[in-house]
């Protein structure tokens, strides 16, 4: 297996649920996919689960077969896995890095649009993005309530922060293209 696939962004989500609980490769695709809102390829995270067991981070700790499904390996966190989890949660969480996601790439170009179009294109992220906020908040207040511990939706959180400071930041650029205090050539 490639080592690249040890540097795949899954893998902390990987290490991280197996903490919770040992699981097998579906259970950790359902479980990936409830809780992100990114778009997860089930092949991909098999590369990943065999390249975590070359690595010895996780290991087979038997099968389990559910109904009529074929039987399933679930796969436990191994000592050096928590080990090597607990370094790159440290690591990411100290060193902040600049991440280049789509929008970044998309609003430098935002002058192509001409100001008409990019207050139209703006308008709907924002109206977007506080329908996801909403929806956001609302998910975790409900998750609050049945009693799960903040500490254990903490990212959901933070995501929440950045959605807002997001709708912040376009809906002032709105209206600074409006009221022309941002100069359009």
């Amino acid at each position: 297996m490639p080592r690249r696939a040890l540097d795949n962004p899954l893998v902390l989500g990987v290490l991280g649920l197996l903490l919770e609980s040992p699981m097998h490769p579906y259970q950790v695709f359902t479980e990936l996919r409830a809780r992100s809102a990114s778009a997860i390829n089930r092949g991909t995270l098999y590369d990943v689960v065999e390249a975590l067991v070359a690595a010895r981070w996780v290991a087979p700790q038997g099968t389990e077969r559910s109904g009529n499904r074929p039987e399933r390996t679930v796969y436990a966190l191994t000592d050096s896995g928590r080990d090597e989890l607990v370094r790159r949660l440290d690591s990411r969480i100290r060193e902040p890095k600049r991440e280049y996601p789509e929008f970044l790439g998309a609003i430098a170009y935002l002058g192509a649009l001409g100001p008409d179009g990019a207050i139209a294109a703006l308008t709907e992220r924002a109206r977007r993005l506080r329908e996801r906020a909403d929806a956001d908040q609302e998910r975790l207040r409900a998750v609050l309530r049945d009693g799960v511990p903040r500490l254990h939706v903490i990212e959901a959180e933070y995501a929440l922060h950045q959605t807002r400071a997001e709708i912040t930041w376009v809906e002032d650029l709105i209206t600074e293209i409006h009221d022309g205090s941002l100069p359009w050539p």
